[in-house]
């Protein structure tokens, strides 16, 4: 679909915020007329990943830097609420699941590669976390997390780093490491409070990236 092409297009930061988008360009690319991408970029506007400027285009959507901060406040309410079920609810088969995906972000702090490590952690991470929405058990997690999570890979990779968080894959790893035991042992209040924390340290990241201190 054109949706979920131009969608995953900006996920992985192909544009950057602001940026002016062509329909011509984007329906030629995918081999359509021009109106099924309007339609994508209107549902995208809907997401909230573009901005539809009548009598000028489309651009990339901008956020202000406290729009930002108010996001991944919001962000990380639902993420420990959703570590916390988690706890409670997991399934053992689920853990095995977790673990292995685990096992591949500890490889990721392995590499040299910077391309290799910002890419590939933001493919296992988000299926890192989606293996503890399952285990919440709650179809409203996981339905409203999906849509957050959209919007958080959209913050993180239109923003002014090229490799976004790949200079904080080991913390980021030993975050997920906290998380994973607690969930390990059955312990809600600890899970909560490490995811937390986990997703609030991401806005501080991503500042250290833009001005070149991580």
């Amino acid at each position: 679909m054109v949706y979920d092409g131009i969608k995953e297009s900006l996920l992985e930061g192909d544009h950057q915020a602001g940026e002016r988008l062509s329909v011509e360009q984007i329906a030629q690319a995918h081999g359509v007329s021009k109106q099924p991408v309007m339609d994508a970029l209107r549902r995208l506007s809907i997401d909230g990943l573009v901005e539809i400027i009548p009598q000028v285009g489309v651009e990339v959507a901008r956020y202000a830097p406290e729009e930002i901060d108010d996001f991944f406040e919001l962000f990380a309410s639902v993420e420990s609420t959703a570590a916390g079920l988690a706890a409670s609810r997991r399934t053992g088969a689920q853990l095995r699941e977790l673990d292995t995906v685990g096992a591949r972000i500890e490889a990721l702090t392995h590499a040299d590669d910077p391309a290799e490590r910002s890419h590939g952690y933001r493919v296992a991470n988000r299926e890192y976390h989606g293996v503890i929405h399952t285990m919440a058990h709650s179809r409203i997690i996981v339905d409203y997390a999906a849509r957050l999570w959209d919007l958080s890979d959209f913050l993180i990779n239109t923003g002014p780093s090229d490799l976004p968080l790949h200079s904080a894959l080991e913390q980021r790893h030993a975050d997920h490491e906290a998380v994973r035991e607690a969930l390990h042992e059955r312990d809600p209040d600890a899970a909560a409070r490490h995811m937390k924390q986990h997703i609030l340290d991401t806005v501080g990241i991503i500042r250290s990236e833009r001005t070149g201190t991580a």
